[in-house]
Parts: C-alpha cells; sequence; structure tokens
C-alpha cells in the first residue's frame, strides 16, 4: 500500500514540473511565428480608384423640361443618369422616356434603352430600341435617334420601320422639324422609303 503512494506522489510531482515547461513551449512557439508587427507602418487599406467613384456617382430619376421659343414642350426622364466616362461633361441616361408636345397639338412619346446627353450642344443621341408613338397615329421604331433639346428637331441615322394611317413602311432615314416656310412641324420618310398602303375603311 505504501508503495502504490509512493508511486502517486512521484506522479504527480512530475506532472507539476511537466505541465509549466510544456505552458512556457507553446507560449514561445506563438511568439516564435508570429510576425512582426511594425509601429511605424500605417493600417492596411484598400487601393481606392477615386476617378473611377467619381465617375460612377449619378443620380436616380433625373428630369430634364423645357419649352422651345414656338411654345413646344420637350421633356426628358430617365431611370438612372451618369457622367461619360470618355466625355465628363456629357451624360449617359438609362431607361429614357421623352415627350415633345407640339404647340400644334401633336404629342410625340419616345422611349429608348439609353441616352448619351451633350449638354453643352443641348442634343441627345438616344439608342438601343428607340420607340416612337404620336397622337396622330404614327409607331415608329429604330435603333438611334439624335434629337435637340431647345428645339423640336430629331434625326435617324439609320434605318426605321413604321405603322401609320397610310400603312406600314420602312425608310432609311426619318426627319421630325419644323418647316421652314410654313413653320409647324412635319414629319418625313426619306432615303430608299418602301410603303405598303393599307387605305382605311370607308363609308357607305
Amino acid at each position: 500500500m505504501a508503495r502504490a503512494q509512493n508511486t502517486y506522489s512521484r506522479i504527480v510531482a512530475w506532472i507539476k514540473i511537466i505541465l509549466p515547461l510544456s505552458a512556457l513551449g507553446l507560449l514561445s512557439t506563438l511568439f516564435l511565428f508570429s510576425r512582426t508587427v511594425d509601429p511605424t507602418l500605417s493600417v492596411p487599406s484598400s487601393q481606392i480608384d477615386l476617378e473611377q467613384r467619381a465617375q460612377d456617382l449619378g443620380a436616380t430619376n433625373p428630369r430634364f423640361a423645357g419649352v422651345t421659343q414656338e411654345g413646344d414642350e420637350i421633356r426628358f426622364a430617365a431611370e438612372f443618369a451618369r457622367p461619360n466616362r470618355e466625355t465628363p461633361e456629357n451624360l449617359i441616361a438609362d431607361g429614357v422616356t421623352a415627350q415633345l408636345r407640339l404647340n400644334a397639338g401633336t404629342v410625340i412619346d419616345i422611349t429608348a434603352g439609353q441616352a448619351d446627353m451633350q449638354q453643352g450642344q443641348m442634343t441627345a443621341s438616344l439608342m438601343g430600341q428607340v420607340h416612337i408613338t404620336t397622337s396622330t397615329g404614327y409607331v415608329i421604331d429604330t435603333e438611334r435617334l439624335n434629337s435637340r433639346l431647345d428645339e423640336v428637331y430629331a434625326e435617324t441615322p439609320g434605318q426605321v420601320t413604321a405603322t401609320g394611317p397610310i400603312g406600314a413602311l420602312t425608310a432609311g432615314r426619318m426627319l421630325l422639324h419644323n418647316n421652314a416656310e410654313s413653320g409647324e412641324p412635319e414629319l418625313l420618310f426619306t432615303e430608299g422609303v418602301k410603303l405598303i398602303y393599307q387605305p382605311g375603311e370607308t363609308g357607305e
């Protein structure tokens, strides 16, 4: 019995020595493998391209409205607008809607996927499935429409398809402007116009 107690006492004595030494070994290992910290170094921070951030700034639901000298109302709206990266003085607008309320009574509604607005020149280039409807019965589709913001003027540099009171047509170019002689707005289709005439029903 005495032998067993002596053995137990020896084990306890060894444990009291081994455990503190093991703890010291672990602590020294932590210090050896930890990185040296230089207090003169600044706190790490992500690199931010301030110019990129500035270009990404924009406005939600911007609006523009004006009246021409002839009394025609021009309204532009967009879902979002931001500075153009190539020419920051211009704006790129997404989800564009525009309306021209002509003094003669005609209303023209326009939608487009995007627009590049040149503020200095008071012009806008609408692109991406440009859709135009007029209160006189025309429905026009094209890929690009160049217009002014200070007068009634819009033209397409490419092909247009349209339906209207006279039928369905395609043309190489469309122009909306005020006639120089009469002063009244007119819609012209030019350059390879193809018309499928669809006469309306006539009463008896």
